[in-house]
């Protein structure tokens, strides 16, 4: 692998500003009745009759990359990440802390109401397939809107759990602003996590005829649920969740390390040699870093992080996330990992997750940006309905399901501007072909952005600093 990137102070992107394009995005994939403050003014009302079908308000939420479905599975995990990175780096945002925490309500509110009745969860609404066979703005769908529940014969622990993570996290995040909306997500957070270890089974065997194979669980849901108890052990402190994490964590043994569903590393508040909290946290850092023998990803001769699948830059943005937050722990405890003979700093890890940033927003061999509306050179040809299509302010008559084919397979860049969304980035040789029809390196997705949240937060913040001084001496 050649010699990755650095960024000087004279090139280093611009942090604040990558920071408030980055949250903006999330308002370009709501659902439902939009807010008079909505600031992504070519997106209008749409799906206003979800849940309809089973007595149910599923008005809300998020659409989950560039189509018209809401994958509940996903939307929790986005909704999570976003919390965490109010959590964490909220005090770095300034005024876009806001509007994060805007972006973690417009989901949180809508797990409310996809759990409101006892020992139901509503999984996903959309009939996938239906939807993927049309190219049409959310504004104008008539494809079936059909909701799915998992439910106590027909469980699915791995979507029920995922949401009970993200209600306890966004009761975190609102804990000082809104103390009585922060108590009805943990309450919630708890019945849900009881109906998800209660009542276990797979969710792809319940509604996987649609949510496969586009967000099947392929690992069991163990880690689902010691997510979803972790997070619930940092919102109330009580020793259940700490007991039931001790007793559990023995499944992650057989789970891969993943970067969509990673472990919780802030529970490693009791450090030791043996704590397997720190050694899966370690065996993370030593499976992602350049100069580990033991590594299991690759890297781009321009130094991008690269791991088998499509929409790379989902495990480029959450890695990123996960070791800025453990390189901060590594700190407290004057803590240092070994892979094989190399020693590892916190230091180190800033460094890296430095060079995965700067390298997506422009810092690589092509000089573009992978994220819409950052830079010169960004991408105009995304793999998104909403973008590609002409707005209704526009083209007010409706376009149906296959009439939008023309602007599918049409060259011309995008009638609309999703700004701030990140894409699944260049192949593992540095190049890209920004085409709507290369899916896996055009088409954005909500769990992409949420960790760049606090990860441009972070930098954001220090930018200044770590041009000049070493991680020890800016913390």
């Amino acid at each position: 692998m050649s010699q990755k990137r650095t960024s000087s102070a004279s090139n280093s992107p611009d942090y604040a500003d990558a920071l408030s394009k980055c949250i903006l995005f999330f308002e370009g994939q709501r659902s439902g009745k939009l807010p008079s403050t909505q600031r992504m003014t070519w997106r209008k009302d749409s799906a206003l009759r979800d849940g309809s079908d089973i007595g149910m308000d599923l008005v809300g939420g998020y659409y989950d990359a560039g189509d018209n479905v809401k994958f509940h599975f996903p939307m929790a995990f986005t909704v999570t990440m976003l919390a965490w990175s109010v959590i964490d780096f909220g005090k770095y945002m300034g005024w876009e802390k806001k509007h994060a925490l805007e972006a973690v309500r417009w989901g949180s509110d809508y797990l409310l109401k996809a759990t409101s009745v006892g020992h139901v969860v509503v999984g996903q609404v959309a009939d996938s397939n239906g939807d993927h066979n049309c190219w049409e703005r959310p504004e104008d769908m008539d494809t079936p809107r059909t909701s799915y529940v998992v439910n106590e014969t027909n469980p699915g622990t791995e979507v029920s759990a995922e949401i009970a993570a993200a209600l306890a996290a966004s009761s975190i995040a609102f804990k000082a602003s809104d103390a009585n909306y922060s108590a009805l997500l943990l309450q919630r957070s708890k019945q849900v996590f009881d109906f998800a270890d209660g009542y276990q089974g797979s969710y792809n065997l319940s509604i996987g005829e649609v949510a496969c194979p586009f967000y099947c669980d392929y690992s069991g849901y163990a880690d689902e649920l010691l997510w979803a108890a972790a997070w619930l052990y940092k919102a109330t402190q009580r020793p259940y969740y700490w007991k039931y994490l001790g007793e559990n964590i023995h499944h992650l043994e057989s789970i891969v390390v993943r970067n969509i569903h990673g472990n919780p590393y802030w529970v490693m508040k009791h450090y030791s040699n043996d704590n397997p909290y720190i050694l899966n946290a370690d065996k993370f850092v030593c499976s992602i870093l350049p100069e580990s023998p033991s590594k299991s990803v690759t890297y781009t001769p321009g130094g991008l992080l690269i791991k088998p699948g499509g929409s790379n830059t989902q495990h480029v943005t959450a890695s990123s996330f996960l070791l800025i937050v453990y390189s901060r722990y590594m700190r407290v405890a004057h803590k240092l990992v070994r892979c094989g003979d190399v020693i590892v700093t916190p230091s180190r890890l800033i460094n890296i997750a430095r060079s995965q940033v700067d390298y997506l927003l422009g810092n690589n061999p092509l000089g573009r940006s992978y994220m819409v509306g950052f830079g010169p050179k960004f991408p105009r040809k995304i793999h998104h309905r909403g973008a590609t299509i002409p707005s209704i302010d526009k083209h007010p008559q409706k376009i149906g399901c296959r009439d939008g084919d023309q602007y599918l397979y049409g060259q011309n860049p995008d009638m609309n501007q999703l700004t701030g969304a990140i894409i699944g980035g260049p192949a593992g040789d540095d190049s890209f072909s920004d085409s709507r029809m290369n899916v896996g390196q055009t088409e954005p997705t909500t769990y992409i952005n949420a960790p760049f949240v606090g990860v441009l937060a972070y930098f954001k913040a220090t930018a200044q600093k770590i041009r000049h001084l070493t991680f020890d001496q800016i913390h």
